[in-house]
C-alpha cells in the first residue's frame, strides 16, 4: 500500500481521525507478519468504525461507508487542482501529473479488503461497513441531493480499474458539481466564528420555481434575463425587486437560485447588521469558478441607521472594484430604501446643502442597475391566482363558492396578495 504520507495536492486529509487510524490499520496489518496480535491496530479501527458510523447517521451515507467517507473527502478538498476543475473541468498542465499521484493513493485505499482487514484485526464485524444500511431517510448534515451524489459517485469509483480512470471520474464531479462547501451547496448564511467571517451552507432551502409564482410574467421574465446574462459571463446589474407586500419578490429570488444552481449560480444571504462583513466574503468567493448573488431580503433603512453607507461603498463607491462573479439582489416593500418623512424637512433647515444630504440617501437605489415591481393584484388577479393555486393542490370546489370564500379570506387576512392566497388555499388543504 502506497503511503499517505506522500499525498501532494490531498496532503491535509492526513489530519481527519478516521482518514488517519483507518489507513493506519491497513498499511500496518498488511507490513506486519501474519500470526501476530495487533492490539493497538485493533483500538485504531474499532475508533475509525464507530465514527464511520456516526458519520453515516448524520450525512445520511450508505453501502460502503469506507468509500463514501473518501469520496466526501475528496469532493470537499479545495486545493490548486479541485479548485481549476470546479465547474470548467479538465484543465491542462503539470499539476494532472500531481493529481494522478495522488488519485493513484486514493485508488489503492478505495481497494482496501475489509472482510481480509477483518479477519486479521479479529473485528468480523467490519465487514458490515462494505454494504451498511442506514435505519431511516437519515442525514441532517445534507441534504438528500447532495447525498445520494456523493453515494453515486462512490459507485463509480468502486468500479474504475485504473487511477487515470479513478482521476476522471472526480474531475467531471468537479466538473458538474464543484468542490468543497460552496460547490455541493445553493445557498448560504453568515456566522463569525471568533473574529472569522464564515460562509455557512444552508442544507435546507425552498424547492420553489418561477412557474410557481401565477402571474407578474414581465417581472419575472426581467429578472431572468439578468440573471442569465450574469450566468453566462456577460454583463448584469445588481437588482432590486420592489413593490407591496407578499407579491413574491422573495420566492422568485428562491427559485432563481433552483433555477440555475446547475450552471454554478450560488447565493449568500446577508442581514444588514453584517453589511460591515460584505468585504470579508467577497474576498472569500471573488478568485472561485462560481456566480454569487447576495442576496438582502426585506432591505430598508430608518432615517438614523447608517449600515446602508457600507453597502454603498462595496456596490460602487470603493477602490477596489465589485469582482464579475459576485451580484447584489435585494428585496423591498419600499422603492426608496432609505426612510424620509415630511417632518425631516425641519430638521434638514439648518443644513447649507440639504439636497446633498436627500440624494445622498436616493443614491443607494441608484446603484441597483435593474429595478422590478411587484405590485398587489386586483380582485380579478386574486381570483385567478387562487383559482390555479387550486388546480395545482386538486382543491375540487365550484369556483363561484371557491372564490366567495377567498374572498371573505382576504378581507381578515391581509388583503389582495399571492401570499394571502396561499395561505387560503394552505387553509383549505388542512380542512380534507
Amino acid at each position: 500500500m502506497k503511503n499517505t504520507g506522500k499525498l501532494i495536492l490531498y496532503r491535509e486529509l492526513e489530519k481527519d481521525r478516521i482518514f488517519k487510524n483507518f489507513t493506519r490499520a491497513a498499511k500496518e496489518c498488511r507490513e506486519k507478519p501474519a500470526g501476530r496480535e495487533f492490539p493497538e491496530l485493533q483500538e485504531l479501527c474499532y475508533e475509525a468504525f464507530h465514527e464511520l458510523i456516526e458519520v453515516s447517521a448524520s450525512h445520511g451515507f450508505e453501502g460502503n461507508l469506507w468509500q463514501n467517507y473518501l469520496t466526501f473527502l475528496m469532493v470537499n478538498h479545495e486545493n490548486a487542482y479541485s479548485v481549476s476543475c470546479e465547474i470548467k473541468g479538465a484543465v491542462q498542465g503539470s499539476i494532472n501529473a500531481l493529481a494522478l499521484h495522488d488519485f493513484a493513493v486514493f485508488k489503492e485505499l478505495f481497494d482496501i479488503d475489509l472482510k481480509a482487514l477483518g479477519e486479521i484485526l479479529e473485528i468480523p464485524e467490519l465487514e458490515i461497513v462494505k454494504d451498511y444500511r442506514r435505519s431511516d431517510g437519515g442525514g441532517n448534515i445534507f441534504n438528500r441531493r447532495i447525498r445520494d451524489r456523493i453515494c453515486q459517485l462512490s459507485v463509480r469509483l468502486e468500479r474504475t480499474k485504473t487511477a487515470e480512470e479513478f482521476k476522471d471520474e472526480v474531475t467531471e464531479f468537479y466538473r458538474e458539481f464543484g468542490v468543497g462547501k460552496l460547490g455541493l451547496h445553493k445557498a448560504f448564511r453568515i456566522e463569525h466564528e471568533q473574529e472569522e467571517v464564515k460562509i455557512v451552507p444552508i442544507t435546507n432551502i425552498a424547492h420553489v420555481h418561477l412557474d410557481d409564482l401565477i402571474g407578474y410574467e414581465l417581472a419575472k421574465q426581467k429578472l431572468i434575463d439578468n440573471t442569465e446574462a450574469f450566468v453566462n459571463g456577460k454583463q448584469a446589474n445588481n437588482c432590486l425587486l420592489f413593490g407591496d407586500a407578499g407579491t413574491g419578490k422573495s420566492t422568485s429570488i428562491k427559485a432563481v437560485i433552483n433555477q440555475y444552481y446547475g450552471q454554478g449560480l450560488r447565493m449568500i444571504e446577508i442581514y444588514k447588521h453584517q453589511f460591515q462583513d460584505l468585504n470579508d466574503v467577497i474576498a472569500q468567493v471573488k478568485n472561485r469558478n462560481y456566480k454569487f448573488i447576495i442576496y438582502m431580503d426585506d432591505l430598508s433603512f430608518e432615517e438614523f441607521e447608517i449600515e446602508y453607507k457600507y453597502l454603498k461603498a462595496v456596490i460602487e463607491g470603493g477602490l477596489e472594484k465589485k469582482p464579475d462573479n459576485v451580484l447584489i439582489y435585494a428585496t423591498s416593500n419600499r422603492r426608496h430604501l432609505v426612510r424620509e418623512k415630511f417632518s425631516d424637512k425641519a430638521d434638514r433647515d439648518d443644513e447649507l446643502h440639504t439636497s446633498d444630504t436627500v440624494q445622498e440617501k436616493l443614491s443607494l437605489v441608484a446603484r441597483f442597475g435593474v429595478t422590478i415591481y411587484f405590485g398587489k393584484p386586483d380582485k380579478k388577479e386574486f381570483q385567478n391566482i387562487v383559482k390555479n393555486l387550486a388546480l395545482r393542490h386538486q382543491i375540487r370546489m365550484e369556483e363561484e363558492e371557491l372564490f366567495a370564500e377567498a374572498n371573505k379570506w382576504e378581507l381578515s387576512h391581509g388583503g389582495l396578495s399571492g401570499r394571502t392566497a396561499q395561505q387560503f388555499i394552505n387553509y383549505l388543504l388542512g380542512k380534507q
